[in-house]
Parts: structure tokens; C-alpha cells; sequence
């Protein structure tokens, strides 16, 4: 197991919603998404795969770059692959954008 840490200080848009999506099993995760401080994203990871923080951190640089909520996302992977982390990183904000 595997914890990471992440921040991204420039979130401007205010989040007022909670969500949750996926599962915790094999070959998948879930993304509890909550509001956090104005003007900051944090995002911490509990994996299963070891040695991944480079593609973590690219994945969420990826989505970080079309999303600006200031969001605390805490997610728990059981190997999903990356384009898996990005589905349900979009479900989570669309949940929390209707």
C-alpha cells in the first residue's frame, strides 16, 4: 500500500456539493470528492501499486488543468488503470456540478 499527497493552490471555483463514486475492488477505486478552503485542491491517494506517484501526479496534473474546484478528493485504488482514475474523477465533478 501506498499513500500520496497532493496539492494544487491555484482552485478558484467554490465547490458546495459532496460525491462519491465507484467502488473499492479489484482493478477499481473511489473518489469521495468534498468542498475544501477557497483556492485549494488537495488530493490524497491510497493505492494498492506501489511506485506509480509520477502517473498519479500526471493524471491529476491532466484534470486539475480543466477543473479549477476547490475540491479535498480522497481516493482508493485497487489497480484501476489510469483511464479508469479519470472516468471516475470526471463522474465525481459532474455529480457535483448538476
Amino acid at each position: 500500500m501506498e499513500k500520496l499527497e497532493f496539492d494544487y493552490p491555484f482552485a478558484k471555483r467554490p465547490v458546495s456539493k459532496r460525491a462519491h463514486v465507484g467502488v473499492v475492488g479489484s482493478g477499481d477505486m473511489e473518489v469521495l470528492m468534498q468542498p475544501a478552503e477557497k483556492g485549494v485542491a488537495h488530493v490524497s491517494v491510497v493505492t494498492s501499486v506501489n511506485g506509480f506517484g509520477k502517473s498519479w501526479q500526471a493524471i491529476l496534473d491532466r484534470f486539475f488543468a480543466k477543473h479549477d474546484g476547490a475540491v479535498r478528493i480522497d481516493i482508493n485504488d485497487a489497480g484501476a488503470t489510469p483511464g479508469s482514475v479519470m472516468l471516475r474523477l470526471e463522474q465525481a465533478m459532474e455529480a457535483i456540478d448538476q
